[in-house]
């Protein structure tokens, strides 16, 4: 399908409901990974342990952020999509 003949929206209203809800779902297990790595990072006592638990929550961190992006890019609720 040409980019111009794209669905406005691009998520339906019949897959919205299920399209927010599995961006819901993968927010709550981004920010376990989140919280944990946080955690980790301040526990770890080796310095390249830390550098690895850092990344973990930097990667975590931008993913949020793809996710966030992703919902308003595909308009999951009526008023992101008007």
């Amino acid at each position: 399908m040409a980019p111009d003949t794209l669905p406005d929206p691009l998520v339906s209203d019949r897959l919205a409901p299920e399209v927010v809800s599995l961006f819901h779902r993968l927010n709550n297990q981004l920010g376990v990974i989140l919280a944990n790595s946080e955690l980790l990072e301040t526990k770890l006592t080796e310095e390249a342990h830390r550098i690895r638990a850092a990344q973990v929550v930097t990667g975590a961190m931008e993913a949020i952020g793809i996710v966030q992006h992703l919902k308003q890019a595909v308009g999951t609720t009526p008023t992101e999509r008007s």
